[in-house]
Formats: structure tokens, sequence, C-alpha cells
């Protein structure tokens, strides 16, 4: 198995000369993702490559628009099969971003699962668990035992509030799932049909990482495809008529039957959310796709490892993380590089941290429990690696903003997704790390590719 990494890309660790260069290119990079954020803005690509367009210069199908839709089946209408033995119970809810024109031809399908985080956007619970936080810190510095218990268990009090499943009444759920919009909106702007599913359910009856975890999370998501491959073969299902404009609530009238390819399957998943996608694939669970399901490749964001590391050799996939992401890494790529019988790619951004790929998690959204998972260098800009190992200190080095960091994300899972979901060859240069995309600074992502063996 090859592997090659981009040469133009300098070490992470800062200098001052990379400083000046982040600074120079930073206008660069905020004009690409100006056209990500507008609705339906064309960019000019650069003149000296034939470049397709990606996420940074997208566009509506010709002749219409992409539109979201949602649909909530019950908050807990989810039952992770028995012989899992998971305990609990969780929604079998999503967000759909598709084509207003879905035309003559079928769509290929991807489905995207977050990861783990607070369920419920009690704004009162979220105050007194950082008072309790700042006051418990205080104590233990102080040497104070009894004073830090008694906030341990007030952080604990308002814990159960935010992690409650469902949700107390009048208190709405943090919508995680719809964190990830900017995906969907690129990919449908290609062609591409996006249900982006609830996990809240799965984040507040699970209990630390065990197996069964990432086990229920994959049968969410073949739960969520047997409803999606009846709609699309028949018209029916528990998803006829549930489906509601996220813009005016109005039941959705489009046709989504015969419309859908449900051979050509894509999945992305964040966090725990991306463990849950490798389990899917997992070469030992293949045999659990419901029937006449194909999933032809998966992309996951700064994924935890599934509980046994299962071998994933014979579905493509992607994995990325920042280098400030004080929680995972890409480890996938390192364990299943040389068995691998199908391309696999790493991703990682210099300065990037793990909150920023979901807008409900990132603090510009003003969301319950947001927050940067990064932690702030000594300069301005600046934030901390993780530690490599016990003999390596962190390094401080150039962070990437939230808008940034989405920008690099949204560019390479829409080029994977019409690489392996359509076979448009021409984007394999790009996602290889053989040809930058249009309107990145050098030096932002290292990338590292294995080919495959025949």
């Amino acid at each position: 198995m090859n592997s090659t990494h981009n040469a133009q890309t300098p070490s992470p660790s800062p200098t001052g000369s990379r400083s000046a260069f982040r600074r120079a290119k930073r206008s660069t990079l905020l004009a690409a993702l100006a056209c990500t954020l507008a609705p339906s803005v064309l960019a000019a690509p650069s003149p000296a490559l034939a470049a397709p367009a990606y996420a940074a210069d997208s566009k509506p199908p010709a002749g219409g628009t992409v539109l979201e839709a949602r649909y909530n089946l019950g908050d807990q209408a989810f039952h992770p099969p028995a012989a899992l033995g998971y305990k609990g119970s969780g929604e079998l809810a999503g967000t759909v971003y598709y084509p207003a024109d879905l035309g003559s031809g079928r769509h290929p399908v991807v489905l995207m699962q977050h990861g783990s985080w607070e369920t419920c956007a009690d704004a009162s619970a979220a105050a007194d668990s950082a008072r309790a936080g700042k006051a418990r810190d205080a104590a233990r510095k102080r040497g104070d035992k009894a004073e830090e218990a008694r906030q341990e268990a007030l952080i604990e009090k308002a814990s159960k509030k935010l992690w409650a499943w469902p949700c107390a009444p009048h208190t709405k759920q943090i919508p995680s799932s719809r964190g990830y919009d900017y995906l969907g909106r690129a990919l449908a702007a290609k062609g591409f049909v996006v249900v982006s599913v609830g996990a809240n359910g799965i984040n507040a009856t699970a209990s630390g990482q065990a197996d069964t975890v990432y086990q229920a999370r994959a049968a969410l998501i073949e739960e969520h495809l047997r409803l999606w491959q009846r709609l699309a073969r028949s018209g029916d299902g528990p998803l006829a008529g549930a489906l509601t404009s996220a813009k005016t609530g109005a039941p959705v009238t489009a046709g989504f039957r015969g419309r859908l390819d449900m051979g050509r399957v894509g999945l992305l998943g964040h966090s725990m959310g991306g463990g849950g996608v490798m389990q899917e694939i997992a070469d030992d669970h293949r045999s659990a796709w419901p029937a006449g399901i194909d999933i032809k490749a998966a992309f996951a964001l700064a994924p935890t490892a599934t509980w046994d590391n299962e071998p994933v050799t014979r579905t493509p996939f992607a994995v990325m993380w920042g280098t400030c992401d004080q929680v995972n890494t890409g480890s996938f790529f390192e364990q299943n590089r040389k068995a691998g019988h199908v391309p696999l790619y790493k991703y990682t951004l210099t300065g990037g941290n793990h909150d920023f790929y979901n807008r409900q998690w990132s603090p510009s959204s003003g969301q319950v429990a947001s927050r940067d998972d990064a932690i702030a260098g000594k300069r301005p800009g600046t934030c901390l690696s993780q530690f490599a190992d016990r003999d390596q200190p962190q390094r401080e080095q150039p962070r990437l903003a939230e808008g940034e960091q989405r920008l690099l994300t949204a560019n390479r899972v829409t080029a994977f997704f019409e690489r392996f979901l359509e076979n448009k060859a021409d984007r394999e240069p790009y996602l290889s790390g053989a040809r930058p995309f249009p309107g990145e600074p050098d030096g932002t992502v290292t990338t590292s590719f294995a080919a495959g063996k025949p």
C-alpha cells in the first residue's frame, strides 16, 4: 500500500514566518468562506487549474434550489436490537437537505450522525454547572474536600437536566443533527439527498464508550436507511407524510419515490458518531447492512475509536482531525492502511479543534453548552496541540476560526462523496493531496493517502 504526504505542508510548529504566512493568507481563505456561506454564489476557479466546483464555489443544481425538511417519528421510537444488550431508547428524527428539483434520475444518499453532546438546552442548568465548576476548582485548590464534594453534587444535579431525554417540558432539545447544515447544503447543491439524524436519546442513555454504544449507533444508521429505502421504493412507510418544511412547517410533497439510489449510500459521522459510522463499515459488520443498501464510502470527523477497532478494509473512508482537538485523532487511518484494499485518506487540520465541525456546538451559535475545546495558547490566535506522548510537550500553533475549519471540511467532504458515490475520478488528485483545493492557503491541511492493495 502506498502513502503520500503533501510536500507543501510545513511543520505545524509555530514560527515567526509561519504566523506571517497565515496572516497573509487569511484574506484568501475568508474570501472563499464568504462564498460557502452564501446560498448560491459561484466563485471563479483558479485559471491555473481546470478545477471542479467545490463547497467554496458551489451553486444549486440548474433550475432549482436546496430545500430543507424535517421529520420526527417520536423521541423514543428507536429501540436498539435486544441482542446488543443496550439499555435505553431514542428518537427517530432527522433533517433532510435535497435539491428542489429532483428531476427524473436517482440521487445518491448521504446519511450523517452527530456525536455525544448535551441533549437539552437548559440555560439555567448550564449556568448552575458553570458556577459550581468554578467553585469546585477553587475549593480543590485550597484543599477544602467538603466544599469540593458539595459543588460536585451541584454539577451532577445540573448535568442530569442537561443530559435528560426526553427533555423536561418547555425545554427544547439541542438540535445537534442540524449542526452540519453547511455540509448538507453543500452536498445537496451537488445533487445529493442528505439526511442528518438525531442521536440525543443514545447520548442520554449511553454509559461511557462501551462496544454496545457504537453498535447501537450503527443500528440507528441502519434503521434510518430502511425508512428511506421504503419511501424511495414504494412511497409509503413511516416517512410517508412525516416530512415537513423546515422553513414553513408545511407538509413536504416532494416525490422521493424512485428518486433515491440506495445502492449509492455514503455515511458521515462526527466524534462518537464517527465511531458509529466506522462500526457500520467494519468488515465484520457488513452482513448487518439492510438488503438492497450498499454503503460505498464513509467520512469520519474526529472519530472516537470503536471498542474493538474492527478492521475496515473494503469500504473507502476518510478521517479528519485537528491538531488542537483535545478529544480524538484520526487513528483509523494508521490502523487500516496496511491491510486496506481501497483508498484511504487522512486530513490533519493545523490549528483545528473538535467542536467547530458542528455549528450547534460552536460558540458563535449562542446555543446552550456550545464551547471551544481547544486550549488557548499564550499568544492571541493560537492554540495548544494535543500531547503526542508524555515526553513531548504541547506546542503553540496558529488556530483555525470556526468558518475556516468548516470550509476546509466542506471542500473535502463534497469532493469525497462526488468521487465515491458519483465516480468522478477528477476529484482524486484533490483528495490525495496531489493538487490543492482552489481558494485554500498552502500548509493548512496535511494529507495522508493510501491507495489500497489490488
